[in-house]
């Protein structure tokens, strides 16, 4: 199971303690079992029998308690650990995995499956201790008598074996539990990302409601109401033939003659007592089941491997070149077909240069961006930097050099500059003025405490917090697409040459063609082949780059 790999590979001495109190506490209860037995089952037991049996009780709770204590600080250890393991492999792992497997799917995993793990986690001692301390009890009673501990045991073999079926069917709808939350999850999403257009069309969101959400909790309810009837099942069937086996043994007792009444009631109190453990050990058997449910839905999601540190080998800080050599990028079609494909691209880019990119939608813009910045890796072809081709072990300083405002980018608040220290302050006053944005922000030292902003103040924060950064090279997606038409205007005309005079190398997609006379270049996008426009084609593009544009 996969759940004790990790235990025993991150926290084998702690846990193996645990286990140990857990051992600890088992033989305690038989121990206060056999007490019971032979001092005070007994007529006219001794006076000073009950103090002994008090203190046995005491030691009893304490070393329960301290059991229970250190399993749930290991169980709050361990979902710390398991948590940050995974956000980390998440942000270790190639943005086109991330994409191909969706916001709902990482969302479910980082909440219901890490969940799942720790409560397995937690109930794993109780599934020790129950075996543990029946195994014990078991031995007591044989050597109280063969005869009867021998069909006692076959007694509770057949109820184990007959729960075990009704647990198996447990594990069936818990996988389909958890299939159905992956979809529950999108639905989420859509309500919430999609809250705009349902607010609007009353009618998309009724069909929404009854026949995407509802079909998906109603699979969700049904095979959650399975799982549960099943796995209660389980516990009563259990519960009661424990009580069953008791008579079972009175009858051996009373009616056979195989043992004494005194021996027949301490096998009675020995199956009371073991009643708890377990169902207690059945009870824990389906959240382990849910525990490698969950292990397995981390596992398909084919993350990468986990790695302490976001240390960058930023060899490339004095780059004069950059050149994409016959690059290709292959998006593989959902149904029959060759899918979008992009590329052979050759271009190189200056440092410095302030580059334009126009094309239309679905021409490979956004593909082009990612491959320009490292965020996805070439599939054929390579990436050069001052002559030289990138190694793997070179691309995360490769992606250092960049800083990017995306059509979808996300409003992150805290302002940061190179290697993650304090942005400079006379750096971050100048380009607030020249933002417009002074006034705009409130500030918490480096981080920004109002982002309820209109989407063009929103990109200006975010290039704002790219600039921060102090990179050389600023990919900017439709940038000035959501700036009113003034500040469009000094978007063009004054913040590009003050950050040419930076030194910064501008690679930005637009089809502002009133403004392509402030490019170094200008490139086209079309069905995924690269050309630059110049001449000629260029001046019309400038004059009306929406013609100019190949369909």
């Amino acid at each position: 199971m996969e759940l004790l790999k990790v235990v025993f590979r991150h926290y084998r001495w702690p846990f193996l303690g645990a286990i140990g109190l857990s051992l600890l506490s088992a033989g305690l209860g038989v121990g206060v079992i056999a007490f019971i037995n032979q001092r005070l089952i007994e007529v006219g037991s001794p006076l000073s029998a009950l103090p002994q049996f008090l203190g046995l009780l005491a030691v009893l709770l304490a070393v329960t308690l301290g059991t229970q204590l250190a399993l749930t600080l290991l169980g709050h250890h361990f979902v710390y650990d398991l948590r940050s393991r995974l956000v980390k492999r998440i942000l270790d792992t190639d943005i086109e995995r991330l994409e191909q497997l969706g916001n709902a799917t990482l969302l479910a995993s980082l909440s219901s499956d890490v969940r799942n793990i720790t409560i397995g986690f937690v109930r794993l001692p109780e599934l020790v201790q129950g075996v543990v301390l029946t195994l014990a009890s078991i031995a007591y009673l044989a050597w109280l008598s063969p005869q009867m501990v021998v069909i006692t045991v076959l007694w509770i073999a057949c109820s184990m074996g007959i729960g075990w079926v009704l647990i198996s069917k447990v594990y069936r709808h818990f996988n389909l539990v958890r299939e159905s939350e992956d979809r529950l999850y999108k639905d989420y999403q859509s309500a919430i990302e999609g809250r705009k257009e349902l607010a609007l069309n009353r009618d998309r969101a009724k069909r929404f409601f009854d026949e995407t959400f509802t079909k998906n909790a109603r699979d969700y309810r049904y095979h959650i109401i399975r799982a549960d009837t099943y796995h209660l099942s389980a516990g009563n069937w259990s519960n009661i033939m424990m009580l069953g086996a008791i008579g079972v043994v009175f009858f051996m007792a009373n009616g056979l003659g195989w043992a004494t009444p005194a021996v027949a009631a301490t096998f009675a109190l020995t199956l009371l007592f073991l009643r708890t453990p377990l169902i207690q050990a059945i009870g824990a058997w389906p959240t382990l089941i849910s525990a490698q449910v969950a292990f397995d839905k981390l596992a398909s999601l084919e993350l990468a491997e986990y790695q302490p540190g976001f240390d960058v080998d930023d060899t490339f800080a004095c780059w004069q070149c950059l050149e994409l050599v016959e690059v290709t990028y292959h998006y593989p079609s959902v149904e029959q077909g060759e899918g979008f494909h992009v590329g052979p691209v050759n271009l190189t880019l200056e440092r410095g240069e302030q580059v334009f990119l126009i094309g239309g939608n679905g021409s490979g813009k956004s593909t082009l961006a990612r491959l320009l910045t490292g965020l996805y890796q070439p599939q054929s072809g390579h990436i050069k930097v001052d002559g030289q081709t990138l190694t793997p072990a070179q691309w995360q300083g490769f992606r250092a050099r960049f800083a990017s405002v995306f059509t979808d980018f996300h409003q992150f608040d805290l302002a940061m500059g190179p290697g993650g220290q304090k942005a400079a302050p006379a750096l971050m006053e100048t380009w607030l003025e020249r933002l417009q944005m002074q006034h705009k922000l409130q500030w918490d030292g480096n981080r920004v405490i109002n982002t309820q902003l209109s989407q063009g103040q929103r990109k200006r924060l975010a290039l704002l917090l790219a600039i921060a950064e102090e990179r050389d090279i600023l990919l900017l997606d439709e940038w000035a697409a959501d700036q009113d038409p003034q500040f469009r205007r000094l978007f063009y005309r004054e913040l590009l040459p003050h950050l040419r005079d930076m030194g910064k190398t501008v690679f930005a997609i637009s089809h502002d063609d009133s403004y392509f006379v402030h490019a170094d270049r200008l490139l086209e996008m079309s069905q995924g082949k690269l050309r630059e426009l110049t001449g000629t084609q260029r001046d019309l593009a400038s004059q009306d780059a929406v013609a100019q544009i190949t369909t």
